[in-house]
């Protein structure tokens, strides 16, 4: 996983769960965070595709969440890749 603040790579093992007061070596930010978290989705109900999830009103701050679930794709803030698509379009639709 990624640092969602600094993009540092985070080493976990096969099955480590990130504990909850969890930090980056790097630049000591919360690690369990919903932008790290593989159910967070900024265009779903109450940013999270987990149902089951309470709300959680910092997403860049540690949390209690039961549900999460340590992504890929951190360091990026939670994109689903939202920001390509619109460059992709911009592109697309560029005058010449």
């Amino acid at each position: 996983m990624q640092c969602h603040a600094c993009n540092a790579a985070v080493e976990l093992q096969a099955g480590e769960r990130v504990g909850f007061r969890e930090c980056c070596d790097r630049c000591g930010a919360d690690l369990h965070v919903c932008l790290c978290c593989a159910h967070y989705d900024p265009s779903a109900y109450n940013e999270c595709r987990e149902p089951q999830s309470e709300h959680v009103s910092q997403r860049d701050r540690a949390n209690r969440c039961d549900w999460f679930a340590a992504s890929e794709r951190g360091g990026t803030g939670g994109s689903t890749g939202r920001d390509e698509s619109i460059a992709d379009l911009e592109a697309l639709f560029k005058k010449s």
